[in-house]
């Protein structure tokens, strides 16, 4: 089991108690449904959808919504394969555990430092979109707006999970309420004909200027890399397990929202728009939603959804801050990362992994002072490429995973992916063909530069640490030979290979539960 002092709060008292999370990791199991659905649902809702999407419609038009269609059956597919995980093993670490015991301790180190440097990266990208947004009202600097809330986020992110959770509950509710309004007043619009768009508005605008693909079918394949970032942070939900208070109930039905939360929320919401709005009137920088409602004739509107998409840039860099401390936490207990980010607070919160991310998101505060006008671009790149690693991970061990029940090495998950393993591969591939447009794109590019320096700085730190990595949380190597992980030339057992389906959190072979 994971020593005793990782159990315990800073005061030196056991952080066990009714609502810690079992298995060694010392949360506290407050997250409840309302909470985790709400999350799960708020996730996606973010930048990619309100700011970077003014982009992508002015390059691909109408057929964005393809775009954002096919791209999202692939996330489906993601999710529902970190869902059959989850409940095979559902815990804080999420696919950085998976990854660590289905394909080996270098990708799990590999996988929770990307993720954690993703999550710092979109923080502050948030920042500088929330910071973008309050010009809309204000001529302050971005960089001194980017100060002012990456200083806040960090405050509210010392609360206790539970006050966390009710915050983003409110956040995402704000989020789904106005989109829902948006939706709704376009349909009015259409069909009654109010406003200044009410002459001109019509279904037909989705092909009739210019057709439906009026850039070719290039101009929308460049586009994928700012749709597949309006999902990232999809799978948020996988880091929440360990916090959660019936993970095996709540964690099935968050994943399966995945379908009508794309079909509402971006295709949805975008056929709505466009029908209203010709899509020759947005352009790249301004939110299509505050556009929309200018275009409209509706400036109340306009404040009001650009209010709703401040908010939800803050409500997503918060779940960023939320992330990175636990992330950080579980490569400290895994021996993959310094011993002090495993501290927890009394409240159950990861103080110094926390503040580690919050001083690195400051990074956001010069690039905003630098480069104003194009922060956003810079740090979506690079952000994508990185989320898009641990989607890889989910996949390639759901795969993995798979494999070994069929050898009956492991117990069969009660939440399976349709399709697979044919759908698992189809996604791992439709993820290649975005890689290879950001090459393409010469805004994105960048983004495949940083990738190979921040692998080589990965490998050299693992060798560096040398026998301290990969270790699992009950002190033993994944690898070890005896219950070594699955990984090539093992024997095809993770450190979690005996555990016994039903125990509610973990096997008897995973953390701790020995």
């Amino acid at each position: 089991m994971t020593s005793a002092r990782v159990d315990e709060g800073q005061d030196g008292r056991p952080a066990a108690d009714e609502d810690t999370a079992p298995a060694g990791e010392g949360y506290r199991r407050t997250l409840g449904a309302r909470q985790i659905q709400m999350i799960a649902i708020g996730g996606a809702i973010g930048t990619g959808l309100f700011l970077g999407a003014g982009k992508a419609i002015s390059r691909a038009g109408p057929s964005l919504v393809l775009a954002y269609a096919v791209a999202g059956a692939v996330i489906f597919v993601i999710m529902r394969a970190l869902g059959e995980l989850l409940m095979y093993r559902p815990v804080s670490g999420s696919f950085s555990e998976y990854a660590r015991e289905f394909v080996g301790p270098f990708a799990g180190f590999v996988t929770g430092w990307t993720y954690w440097l993703f999550w710092v990266v979109t923080g502050i990208t948030e920042v500088t979109a929330a910071a973008q947004y309050m010009t809309y009202w204000f001529s302050v600097p971005q960089w001194v707006s980017a100060l002012v809330f990456t200083v806040v986020l960090y405050g509210v992110n010392l609360i206790s999970v539970k006050v966390f959770g009710e915050l983003e509950f409110w956040f995402s509710l704000v989020k789904v309420t106005a989109i829902i309004g948006m939706i709704l007043i376009c349909v009015g619009i259409l069909t009654l004909g109010f406003s200044d768009a009410g002459d001109t508005a019509a279904v037909s605008h989705l092909w009739a200027d210019g057709g439906f693909f009026p850039n070719g079918v290039r101009g929308t394949l460049m586009t994928l890399q700012i749709v597949m970032f309006a999902f990232l942070a999809v799978e948020l939900v996988g880091v929440t397990a360990g916090e959660s208070k019936d993970p095996r109930t709540v964690l099935p039905r968050a994943v399966n929202t995945v379908p009508w939360r794309i079909a509402v929320f971006y295709v949805g919401a975008l056929v709505m728009i466009l029908s209203v709005v010709p899509w020759t009137e947005f352009r790249p920088g301004v939110p299509p939603f505050v556009a929309a409602f200018e275009k409209m004739g509706l400036g109340l509107g306009a404040g009001i959804v650009n209010f709703v998409v401040l908010t939800a840039a803050l409500s997503s860099c918060n779940s960023g801050m939320y992330s990175t401390g636990r992330m950080l936490r579980d490569l400290a207990l895994n021996g993959q990362g310094p011993a002090r980010l495993a501290r927890l607070t009394r409240n159950g919160t990861p103080l110094v992994g926390t503040t580690l991310s919050a001083a690195l998101m400051l990074a956001g505060v010069w690039i905003n002072y630098r480069w104003p006008t194009d922060a956003f671009t810079y740090v979506v790149s690079f952000a994508t490429i990185s989320g898009m690693w641990a989607w890889i991970m989910i996949l390639v061990s759901q795969l993995r995973y798979r494999r070994l029940t069929r050898r009956g090495a492991l117990p069969c998950s009660g939440f399976r992916t349709p399709g697979a393993p044919y759908t698992t591969v189809c996604a791992l591939a439709f993820i290649g063909v975005v890689v290879v447009m950001m090459g393409v794109d010469a805004d994105t590019r960048i983004s495949l530069y940083c990738a190979p320096l921040w692998a080589a700085l990965l490998g050299v730190s693992y060798l560096v640490r040398g026998g301290r990595t990969g270790g699992t949380r009950d002190g033993r190597a994944a690898g070890d030979g005896g219950e070594g992980g699955a990984v090539p030339g093992g024997d095809g057992r993770g450190a979690a290979g005996d555990a016994a389906p039903g125990d509610g959190v973990t096997g008897a072979g995973a953390t701790g539960a020995r």
